[in-house]
């Protein structure tokens, strides 16, 4: 099981990486475990010397009672002080925003690999497609 932020890539320039947990429920985590959840408009904030994970969507599990999640809550982030305050004083500092990459299980517990990342401009967007079109021509032609 694993959900990719396909969009990550796409709109932002990715500079660093980082693996964090993330504190889930019992519905949440099976629910997880489905496959049933959505990560692409969220992103990571720094409240407290600690960071949450907002807007990812994971729906209510089907077999849960009246005692099911709330499917967008802020959901806090495991991380050691070191991590977060060096990317809080990149945020901080420099522009930079936190985001969600791709959620997977590992070892049977849920994780995060949160990228720090700057927006890309539109022309930046554009130039990405151009190369990835010449790249697939070229490895096209040399199939044949």
């Amino acid at each position: 099981m694993e959900i990719v932020n396909r969009k990550a890539k796409y709109n932002y320039q990715i500079f660093d990486t980082i693996e964090a947990g993330i504190v889930l429920t019992g519905t949440e985590i099976k629910s997880l475990r489905l496959g049933k959840a959505n990560i692409r408009d969220s992103y990571v904030r720094v409240k407290n010397n600690e960071m949450y994970i907002i807007n990812m969507h994971i729906s209510s599990y089907e077999n849960g009672n009246i005692f099911n999640h709330d499917e967008t809550r802020e959901r806090k982030l495991l991380l050691h002080k070191k991590e977060i305050y060096k990317f809080r004083d990149k945020i901080k500092l420099e522009g930079y925003t936190i985001v969600p990459l791709k959620v997977y299980l590992k070892n049977g517990r849920a994780k995060v690999l949160i990228g720090l990342a700057k927006g890309k401009k539109n022309y930046d967007k554009r130039e990405d497609i151009k190369k990835r079109d010449i790249e697939r021509n070229i490895r096209a032609r040399l199939k044949k």
